[in-house]
């Protein structure tokens, strides 16, 4: 099956589950829009984190594709910045009907990793965790629909 999240332009909305680091499970609703352009491709979207006081996170990534028409490897280079965590560098690599993210930002030592498995051409589940040098500040479980 071929992918669509990241692979095709579109939007996708995610809910779930969010954990902070002292295992609270919150709900989570979240927006991703991807558009392709010739330079690059680019992500943006937020998760909001339904607590009290809840609490949005915002991302913007720039993906680098090189030739998207030669996608040989599957592995795609990202870029961030993050108000909290600084520049962020990561990366997207294609698994089977998988996949993966891992990033870090050097400077802040903040680090983590995202896996988004594809249940069909509109579904994927996704899974992630963001840690702090060796400490898990963050954990989500996310189901995403293609709504565009």
């Amino acid at each position: 099956m071929k992918h669509t999240f990241l692979f095709e332009p579109g939007v996708w909305t995610a809910e779930g589950t969010f954990w902070r680091n002292d295992g609270e499970a919150l709900a989570a609703l979240g927006r991703t829009e991807i558009s392709h352009h010739s330079e690059c491709w680019l992500l943006s979207g937020t998760m909001k984190v339904l607590g009290s006081p809840s609490i949005e996170f915002v991302n913007a990534y720039s993906i680098s594709t090189g030739n998207p028409g030669s996608l040989g490897n599957q592995t795609l280079k990202w870029d961030a910045e993050n108000a909290t965590m600084g520049k962020l560098s990561g990366t997207f690599s294609v698994v089977g009907s998988c996949i993966f993210s891992v990033y870090g930002a050097d400077s802040s030592g903040y680090h983590g990793a995202e896996h988004m498995e594809q249940l069909d051409a509109e579904h994927y589940r996704s899974a992630g965790i963001l840690l702090l040098e060796d400490r898990l500040l963050t954990s989500w479980q996310l189901a995403l629909t293609r709504s565009q």
